[in-house]
């Protein structure tokens, strides 16, 4: 089985579609797919379907969702390589398991864009402790390009998958700071700006974002336009926030301020005094 949840949501059993149309079953099997070979316990799906108000033939209806997806899973292993699946997998009972509790979407050894996602991060962020700059920039680079779009875009969420969207989005932001911040390590600010220029305007009061720029723009030669990213961004913080820019990057608009010809001292922040105030 093959999932992607890290745009539209996909799953795909011996090459075939099961991602039903109807919004409910969509519902269901996004929720299992993100804990694929996790049982889910019956109460979260109630949760996540009807937000504190089941009606009463939830648990009736759910089952219901459950039969829709596991004949579409049917139609998939009939239709897939070799008239009995793979082996353990010739039945949709056996994908879509009925366990004590709840329920269980078996991948058989198939692949998760969000497990991708957080096993590249993970080395990334190692190599960023490690100094290993380029490595990280790479990891970090393939780890954010299995993002086609907002996680679950196409599934009307709830509670549950709602707040798992936050999650993720979150840890992008966090590996798209941290790919930049390697980037940056090894001498690629000219290639950041036109990425940078974009997303200063799509996160208008992230200072990570806008201190990365003021630093890729000051060392392409462009000092009084990395000062105007500093005021605009601070009458950002002002106004929408009531809030003054950070005391690490007013010492980065210090820094560029005094600078001579080169660019400021050093490097990118170090990890330790990295910004954490986004938006």
């Amino acid at each position: 089985m093959d999932i992607e949840l890290l745009g539209t949501l996909a799953v795909r059993e011996q090459g075939r579609s099961i991602t039903p149309t109807a919004p409910k079953p969509r519902q269901v099997l996004a929720l299992l797919a993100l804990h694929a070979d996790q049982v889910v316990p019956v109460s979260a799906l109630i949760e996540e379907l009807w937000a504190g108000t089941p009606p009463r033939s939830a648990r009736t209806t759910l089952q219901t969702y459950v039969l829709q997806l596991r004949a579409l899973i049917a139609a998939a292993l009939e239709q897939g390589d070799g008239a009995q699946g793979r082996a353990g997998r010739c039945r949709a009972k056996d994908v879509l398991v009925t366990l004590p509790g709840g329920y269980l979407l078996d991948t058989g050894g198939g692949t998760s864009d969000v497990r991708e996602f957080d096993r590249l991060v993970v080395r990334g962020s190692r190599a960023m402790d490690a100094s290993d700059f380029p490595g990280a920039a790479r990891l970090l680079r393939e780890a954010l390009s299995l993002w086609t779009g907002p996680a679950f875009a196409d599934v009307h969420g709830g509670v549950q998958l709602d707040t798992q969207a936050r999650r993720l989005e979150e840890t992008r932001l966090c590996a798209l700071d941290q790919r930049i911040e390697a980037d940056l390590r090894i001498g690629r600010h000219r290639e950041l700006l036109a990425e940078l220029t974009v997303l200063a305007d799509r996160y208008r009061t992230h200072e990570n974002l806008h201190g990365q720029f003021m630093l890729a723009l000051h060392r392409s030669g462009r000092r009084g336009e990395a000062l105007d990213v500093y005021q605009r961004l601070h009458q950002t913080l002002v106004r929408e926030l009531g809030l003054e820019p950070s005391a690490v990057l007013r010492r980065l608009q210090r820094s560029i301020l005094t600078a001579g010809p080169d660019g400021p001292a050093g490097t990118a922040q170090p990890h330790s005094e990295r910004l954490v105030r986004a938006g």
